[in-house]
Parts: C-alpha cells; structure tokens; sequence
C-alpha cells in the first residue's frame, strides 16, 4: 500500500466528495436508467453533473481512486459504472495510524 500515493489522491476535496457520494448512492444520484440499481456502481455522467466538472476532468479523478484501488468499475456496454471498494479504503483506514 503506498500511502503518499493514497494521500496525494485524497488531497482533492472533489475526489473525497465522491468517495463520500459512493458511500450512499440512493441518496445521492438519481434513479440509473441503464441498470436496476446501484450494486454495480454510479454512472459517470451522474458524477460529472453532480460536481458540475467536464467530463475529462472527472474521467480522470475517476481513474486516480481505481488506480489506488479505492473504485471498482464496471462496464455495461459503453458506460462505466463506479462503486466504492470498501476493503481496500478498510484496510487503508486500519493501517494509517502506523504510517503517521
């Protein structure tokens, strides 16, 4: 686990926003058109038009949470899906006060 690198990502307010968001999607994003419900994730598009972001820039924050495993995504068809990895931010979690 490399911590700077978690911390480097956690260091944007918008990125910890969305990590917040995942945590309770029905309460957070509209009904999904594409799937029943949010087992699989959130959409993109739902993220961007909750931050108010372009697409590109929210793409890559995206991409920075599932590079420290923090995301899980999933594809149906050409959109992606993204939900909240609970072990990997667990396990995070328990290991930070020995890395202080």
């Amino acid at each position: 686990m490399d911590f700077t690198e978690i911390n480097k990502v956690l260091s944007n307010q918008v990125r910890v926003a969305i990590l917040n968001w995942l945590k309770k999607p029905e309460e957070n994003f509209p009904k999904q058109v594409n799937v029943p419900d949010f087992s699989d994730g959130v959409c993109v598009c739902h993220i961007q038009d909750k931050t108010g972001l372009s697409q590109s820039t929210i793409s890559h924050y995206l991409m920075m949470l599932h590079k420290i495993d923090f995301l899980i995504a999933t594809r149906h068809g050409k959109w992606t899906y993204y939900r909240r990895n609970e072990t990997e931010i667990l396990k995070y979690i328990e290991a930070l006060p020995d890395n202080i």
